[in-house]
């Protein structure tokens, strides 16, 4: 398979609070996305300071990486219903073009 063989896609990645991901992925899900996937205890340095990894008794103030892919006609109505959750939660969104090789699973 080639470059030229894969399927247009967009690749929408929202980091936020724990206590977030419930609604964003509600939202992502509604809105068209088809599915998800969540990776929890990422850490990094942003506009809020440095933020850790797993935290060994407290799971409500890590941060979790929520992925997902949709065709392009579908991300504008995620990309909006996510930017007001962002508005009132510490969190940040990412938005790329991306390829698949089976789009049947994302449509």
């Amino acid at each position: 398979m080639s470059l030229s063989e894969l399927t247009p896609m967009t690749k929408i990645e929202v980091v936020v609070a724990s206590d977030d991901v419930a609604e964003v992925s509600a939202l992502m899900q509604s809105l068209g996305a088809r599915g998800y996937t969540a990776i929890t205890g990422v850490a990094g340095v942003g506009h809020h300071g440095p933020r850790g990894g797993r935290l060994l008794f407290n799971d409500h103030d890590t941060l979790t990486l929520l992925v997902t892919v949709v065709a392009p006609e579908k991300a504008d109505a995620i990309i909006a219903g996510i930017r007001p959750v962002l508005d009132h939660a510490s969190g940040v969104m990412f938005v790329s073009p991306t390829s698949v090789s089976r789009p049947d699973y994302f449509a």
